[in-house]
């Protein structure tokens, strides 16, 4: 996974994992052996790369895949939940009626870092009556305790950077470009927390 720093904020890209399909389906797989007998009954992905993981594992697993998407870009009706990152605030919105009381609810997205979006994600399923069983990231950050903000709910980490190499300010022949860093984590290992 490549990572790029700017301002002080690490960014993480998961596109890398996308373009290899055999580790693509086997990270799909992992999540679906996982949930697939847990009846659960709706995956929510979390705007954008959460759509990337949700729909797949929600077919596999015989559930309904609802998008909780940033403001504005669903039509109809919507249900939303403000919240705070380390770089500001965003908001997350689901149509409503797309989940019921008593539905069991798995929450996925790419990466967990503050938990801040996760937290969001429950409490807004869990206002309309969802029970959120667990929530799902590919990727979490283990210098930041996002579990924490989590109220609570189990967090199912797949893949956990263990240690930083390779980093250094980007280069053109030797030359710093826009003082942003790059670096890349070469060192993973698979994680259950």
């Amino acid at each position: 996974m490549v990572y790029k720093v700017t301002q002080g904020i690490m960014f993480q890209d998961i596109t890398t994992l996308l373009l290899d399909h055999k580790a693509f389906k086997d990270t799909v797989d992992i999540f679906v052996d996982r949930y697939r007998d847990m009846g659960i009954s709706v995956v929510a992905g979390v705007e954008a790369r959460g759509f990337m993981f949700g729909p797949s594992i929600a077919l596999a697993i015989g559930a309904k895949f609802v998008p909780l998407r940033k403001p504005r870009k669903l039509p109809g009706e919507v249900i939303s939940e403000a919240y705070v990152l380390e770089y500001g605030t965003d908001c997350l919105e689901m149509h409503v009626g797309a989940v019921h009381p008593g539905e069991r609810a798995l929450v996925i997205d790419d990466l967990v870092a503050t938990g801040g979006t996760l937290s969001a994600a429950i409490r807004l399923l869990e206002r309309v009556g969802a029970q959120v069983v667990e929530c799902a990231c590919v990727v979490g950050l283990p210098e930041v305790k996002g579990q924490h903000r989590l109220n609570g709910k189990p967090l199912y980490i797949l893949v956990e950077p263990r240690q930083q190499t390779n980093c250094s300010a980007p280069s053109v022949n030797g030359v710093a470009v826009n003082g942003v860093e790059t670096c890349r984590h070469d060192d993973v290992y698979l994680s259950a927390t």
